[in-house]
């Protein structure tokens, strides 16, 4: 299994573990705190069982929704000072699940950089944001051994053959192509070409054939 398809895997395995009504309040409990949260006092906030408590708390640590954090409550050390309780928090990982799969970061993170790099040259952001796209999808391409619908799927763009041409059934980036459609499918364009230099698929070509339902982009066979 590729590691886009482990984490998108135990990205939905996190959120489903949310579905739980008492591990859910014990999620929002936490976070909501200031400071780290121990089991007894989550279990007496709720109105639960310690135990019971204590069995969400873990399940949330170990879907990595929490980290568990060891302190002494008592500010005492050495000998005599009893064993550190066991805390919890919000964890550091950043959960998203996106049916179907969007790409926002991604669209996000080439903007900014478009718009810093024209600011310190002068270059049109519009020709930078091309050229970044670009050799972002060359990194894409270069950097994993497959075929190039294998790549699409690993990234959302939910390729299907459509004689010798692909066609792209979804669009990671729908809500910023319908608004700035311009810019965003000009984007896109650029990242599948890169893509498609990356892999050194001489055989496809990305065109803009906008349609309704289905990604801007299309690759058809090279002429």
């Amino acid at each position: 299994m590729d590691h886009s398809k482990e984490a998108a895997d135990a990205d939905v395995s996190a959120v489903a573990a949310l579905d739980e009504p008492t591990r859910r309040r014990l999620y929002e409990h936490v976070v909501r705190q200031s400071e780290p949260v121990g089991r007894d006092d989550a279990a007496q906030a709720l109105g639960l069982a310690r135990q019971t408590a204590a069995f969400h708390l873990d399940r949330l640590a170990d879907q990595g929704l929490l980290e568990a954090v060891y302190e002494r409550r008592s500010g005492r050390t050495g000998p005599g000072a009893g064993r550190p309780a066991k805390l919890y928090r919000r964890s550091g990982r950043q959960i998203s699940v996106s049916l179907p799969e969007r790409r926002y970061e991604l669209a996000g993170r080439l903007l900014a950089q478009a718009v810093e790099e024209s600011d310190a040259t002068g270059e049109p952001v519009r020709i930078v944001l091309h050229r970044k796209a670009g050799e972002l999808g060359e990194q894409l391409g270069g950097q994993e051994a497959v075929g190039v619908t294998d790549l699409l799927e690993r990234h959302g763009f939910e390729p299907r053959r459509d004689g010798e041409a692909i066609v792209l059934g979804n669009c990671p980036f729908h809500v910023l192509a319908r608004e700035h459609t311009e810019t965003v499918c000009g984007m896109n364009l650029h990242l599948l070409r890169g893509v498609l230099r990356g892999l050194g698929e001489s055989g496809l070509e990305a065109c803009l054939v906008p349609a309704p339902g289905r990604c801007c982009v299309r690759l058809q066979p090279a002429v």
